[in-house]
C-alpha cells in the first residue's frame, strides 16, 4: 500500500495554513476599509473581483506548466509574491490601488492554490483521497478562520497598517518552509517532461468535471456574497465592531474545515456525490436566509450553517477531483480548473452583490446567491454520475 509523504505534506500543510492565515487578516478588513475612502457597491466588488479575474487568466498557464516543469517553483514564488503585496497594501490609500494590489496578489494565488492541491492529489494514496484533502484544506480553512479574528483584534487594537505587517510576516513564513523543507524539483514524480498532456480542450468536453466546476462555482459566488458584503451588512445595520465581524468570519470558515477531516473519511466510505449534494442544499437554503436576519445571533448561526453546508460538500468535491486528476494524469491542470471555478464564482458573486448594494439594497444580493446555488447543485447532479464507489472499491 502506497504511503503518504508526511514531510512533503506537513510542510505544504504549514506554509498553506502560514500563507492563508496572513491573506485571512485582511479579509473582514478590506470592504469597510474601502467603504470608508468612498468606494461604491461595485467597487468593493472589484476589489475582490480583480483577485479573481488575474486569478482565472493565469491559473491554466501556471496549472499546466506546472505539470510539465514541476510544482516546488511555483509555489515560492507565488508565496513570495504574496509577501510583496502585504508591503504594496501598507502603502496604499486609494480605492484604485487596492483594486491593482488584488489583481497581483491573484497572479500570486494562481501560482500557489492548483499547484499545491496537485501536489498533494498527486502523494495521495489511493482509496485515501476524501481524507487527505480533507485534511489538507483544514490548513486552508483554519487560517481562513483565524485570520479574519486576528485581522480585526490587530486592527481594533493597534490599526490597520500593522495589520498588512502581519501579514507580510505570515507570507515570508511560509515561504521559507516551502523553500527550505520541500524537496528539489528533480525529485518529483509526476512531472511530464516528455509525455504529450491532454489536451484543454478534451478538459472542457469533460462533463463530470463541468459538474465539479460548476458546482464550486456556485458556492464559491455565494462565498464571494458573503465574505465581500456581510462586513458591510453588519457593519451598516448592526454597527458591530471589527473584532465581532472577524469572529463570524471565523466561525463560518472554522467550522468548515474541522469537518473537512471526518467527512472526508466518510467520502472514502460512501457515496461522494451524495454527500456534495446534501452540503449544498444545505448552503443554498442558508444563504437565502441571510436576506431575512434581523440581529447578530441570527447572523451567527446562518454563518455556523453555511459553514457545515460547506464542511460537508467540499471533502467529497475535492475527492472526486484527485480521482479526476489521477484518471487524466495531468493533477495540476484539473486543480488550475476547479480553482478557475473558484475564481469565477468569487467574481461574479462580489460583482453581483455590489451591483444589487448600488441598485436596489444589499439584502437582496443573499436570493440571488440562493439562485445560483441551486444551478449549480442541479448541475453537479445531471453531470457527475455513480462511479467513484467503483473506482474506490478497485483500489482497496
Amino acid at each position: 500500500m502506497v504511503k503518504l509523504d508526511k514531510k512533503i505534506f506537513g510542510t505544504l500543510f504549514l506554509s498553506m495554513f502560514a500563507a492563508i492565515t496572513g491573506v485571512g487578516i485582511v479579509v473582514p478588513l478590506l470592504p469597510v476599509y474601502a467603504h470608508d475612502l468612498g468606494a461604491s457597491g461595485v467597487y468593493i466588488g472589484l476589489i475582490f473581483g480583480s483577485f479573481s479575474i488575474s486569478r482565472t487568466v493565469f491559473l491554466p498557464y501556471f496549472g499546466r506548466l506546472s505539470d510539465k516543469k514541476g510544482r516546488k517553483p511555483f509555489i515560492i514564488a507565488g508565496l513570495f509574491a504574496y509577501a510583496l503585496v502585504s508591503v504594496a497594501f501598507i502603502f496604499s490609500e486609494t480605492v484604485e490601488s487596492l483594486i491593482f494590489i488584488r489583481f497581483l496578489q491573484g497572479i500570486g494565488s494562481a501560482m500557489v492554490m492548483p499547484v499545491v492541491q496537485a501536489y498533494i492529489g498527486e502523494i495521495t494514496p489511493p482509496g485515501r483521497e476524501g481524507f487527505t484533502m480533507g485534511m489538507f484544506n483544514m490548513s486552508l480553512f483554519f487560517g481562513l478562520s483565524i485570520g479574519p479574528l486576528m485581522g480585526g483584534v490587530i486592527n481594533d487594537i493597534m490599526g490597520l497598517k500593522p495589520t498588512f505587517m502581519f501579514m507580510g510576516i505570515l507570507s515570508l513564513i511560509s515561504f521559507f518552509l516551502s523553500l527550505i523543507f520541500l524537496p528539489p524539483t528533480k525529485t518529483e514524480k509526476h512531472i511530464s517532461r516528455d509525455r504529450e498532456l491532454v489536451s484543454w480542450r478534451s478538459l472542457l468536453k469533460d462533463k463530470e468535471l463541468a459538474g465539479l466546476f460548476l458546482f464550486r462555482f456556485a458556492h464559491t459566488a455565494c462565498i464571494g456574497i458573503i465574505w465581500g458584503f456581510m462586513p458591510v451588512f453588519a457593519d451598516s445595520e448592526f454597527s458591530i465592531s471589527s473584532s465581532l465581524i472577524g469572529l463570524l468570519v471565523m466561525l463560518m470558515v472554522a467550522i468548515s474545515g474541522a469537518l473537512h477531516v471526518p467527512m472526508g473519511m466518510l467520502a472514502d466510505k460512501m457515496n461522494k456525490r451524495r454527500l456534495v449534494f446534501i452540503g449544498g442544499l444545505i448552503t443554498c437554503f442558508t444563504v437565502y436566509f441571510f436576506a431575512w436576519e434581523t440581529s447578530v445571533r441570527g447572523l451567527l448561526l446562518n454563518c455556523i450553517v453555511f459553514g457545515i453546508g460547506g464542511g460537508i460538500s467540499m471533502p467529497a468535491l475535492m475527492a472526486l477531483a484527485v480521482l479526476k486528476g489521477n484518471k487524466t494524469g495531468v493533477m495540476g491542470s484539473v486543480m488550475a480548473f476547479l480553482t478557475m471555478a473558484h475564481s469565477t464564482g468569487m467574481l461574479v458573486g462580489s460583482l453581483l452583490a455590489g451591483i444589487i448594494m448600488d441598485y436596489f439594497e444589499l439584502r437582496k444580493a443573499f436570493p440571488f446567491g440562493a439562485a445560483i446555488m441551486l444551478f449549480g447543485l442541479a448541475s453537479f447532479m445531471l453531470l457527475v454520475k455513480h462511479r467513484d464507489e467503483k473506482e474506490n472499491t478497485l483500489k482497496n
